[in-house]
């Protein structure tokens, strides 16, 4: 199941657009009811019926309003939380040659792969290779996370 995200801007539209639909629909129901009530009420603006027409109108309009009020309200004032992941620079001058390799194959793979992975893409012993990860975690240059019998390294 895929989710749209949708942003504020066109949240705010969305309603705006649904508020304008309901207002041409208001209108026309207000002009056949009016049309309806003149026909039929002899009393004028004192009839019954055209003091409930007006009192319905109102009360339409009113929660149109509020509904404009509410689009443009997000479309202006809501906010998209910005999250900036901070990126640690690597620093390769501190790094041996195996760490580098290993930095660089990770990045290669889209900055995650499998532990065991690194270790047939190496050509090292699983010993080799968890000390130099661990070396690597140690500068927070990575992050290991366990996935069944094998972790996932994660490039910071």
């Amino acid at each position: 199941m895929e989710v749209i995200k949708l942003k504020n801007k066109y949240v705010g539209l969305l309603v705006i657009a649904i508020a304008v639909l309901v207002l041409f629909m208001i209108l026309s129901y207000d002009i056949a009811l009016t049309k309806i009530s003149d026909s039929s009420c002899l009393h004028g603006a004192t009839c019954p019926m055209s003091i409930a027409v007006r009192t319905q109108r109102n009360i339409s309009l009113g929660l149109v309003s509020f509904l404009m009020i509410i689009g443009l309200y997000i479309l202006f004032f809501f906010r998209e939380k910005e999250t900036h992941k901070e990126t640690i620079r690597i620093p390769y001058e501190k790094l041996d040659d195996e760490e580098k390799k290993i930095v660089d194959l990770i990045k290669a793979y889209d900055n995650n792969m499998y532990q065991s992975d690194i270790v047939k893409e190496m050509g090292l012993s699983k010993v080799k290779v968890s000390r130099i990860l661990d070396k690597l975690e140690g500068k927070k240059i990575i992050e290991r996370r366990r996935r069944g019998m094998t972790n996932v390294v994660i490039l910071k």
